[in-house]
């Protein structure tokens, strides 16, 4: 695949499944920016958020490591996690980050400190860098948190933020405009895909950018937050939310405890079905076929 002649590519979301799409992105695309979450409140993000008042480090550093040069040895320093003493449980990347958004002023500062030491082939960008909650309206009322609602074991029908309109970064902002591809997911439905998405800006910005919109369902179920959800009913939940899209990417593959291709509208979007699973993880997309799919000229603008 030429990457010259490829396309600007926006990804959206956050944790493993932006760091998928991302690491797809890099192979062909001209040009890739990822907009990440900032609602992660579990793990050593949590605990830093807590503890230091900043924006969750965990979801930016994955995209960091999935866009860094190849072989780079900071790469794998970032992703180096404690596992005794007081730090147990820290990644280095997520200390490393907090450290530098305080010496330099802030995350967007820190970000492109570690794209260069890292020479990332891409941006990295949190969707606001206003501290949020995220908030979901289950039929068990209403679940503060994404650890929470991640774990809520109940039907979610809604996710927004507290507060409900913090302000977008606007370097996302400029991207989303001026993209060729935006690439919703993959990634938890309600804890890593939406919760970019439900900034006002973020999503008044993607609705109106002349990019082709694909989403990437996820592979597997997140055990607690989408439990018996179908593909279609993935895609329901984004159409809600008031992102709608040119082109589903799903799994068509039988994965063992997969996503079920079910329940898919076709009238309301172009779909591609595929065996999306990589060899070793059958939980984690391929990037190689994933980047075959979206490389097709079809999926631009």
């Amino acid at each position: 695949m030429s990457r010259d002649a490829g396309p600007a590519v926006v990804a959206i979301g956050g944790g493993n499944g932006l760091a998928s799409a991302l690491r797809a992105a890099r192979l062909y695309a001209s040009s890739v920016t990822a907009v990440v979450s900032v609602a992660d409140d579990g793990g050593s993000s949590g605990r830093l958020v807590s503890e230091l008042e900043i924006l969750p480090p965990g979801d930016m550093r994955k995209c960091l490591v999935a866009l860094a040069a190849d072989g780079s040895p900071w790469a794998e320093a970032l992703d180096y996690r404690f596992d005794s003493g007081e730090l147990k449980g820290h990644s280095l990347g997520n200390l490393i980050l907090a450290g530098l958004a305080d010496v330099r002023g802030g995350f967007p500062e820190a970000l492109t400190t570690v794209e260069t030491l890292l020479e990332c082939e891409g941006r990295v960008f949190p969707a606001t860098t206003d501290r949020v909650s995220l908030v979901a309206k289950t039929s068990r009322g209403r679940i503060v948190g994404q650890v929470a609602i991640a774990n809520a074991g109940t039907p979610i029908h809604e996710v927004r933020l507290e507060p409900s309109a913090p302000r977008a970064h606007p370097a996302a902002l400029e991207a989303i405009a001026e993209c060729d591809q935006i690439i919703l997911g993959p990634g938890s439905l309600y804890t890593s895909v939406l919760p970019p998405l439900v900034v006002p800006e973020i999503r008044d910005a993607v609705m109106s950018a002349r990019a082709h919109r694909v989403y990437v369902c996820n592979l597997v179920a997140q055990p607690g937050e989408t439990d018996g959800l179908d593909a279609g009913s993935h895609a329901k939940a984004l159409i809600d939310h008031g992102i709608s899209f040119e082109t589903m990417i799903y799994d068509d593959g039988g994965n063992p405890g997969g996503v079920a291709p079910e329940g898919i509208d076709e009238s309301l979007y172009a779909v591609v079905g595929a065996q999306l699973a990589g060899e070793s993880n059958p939980a984690r997309h391929s990037p190689e076929v994933l980047a075959a799919l979206l490389a097709d000229e079809i999926l631009r603008r």
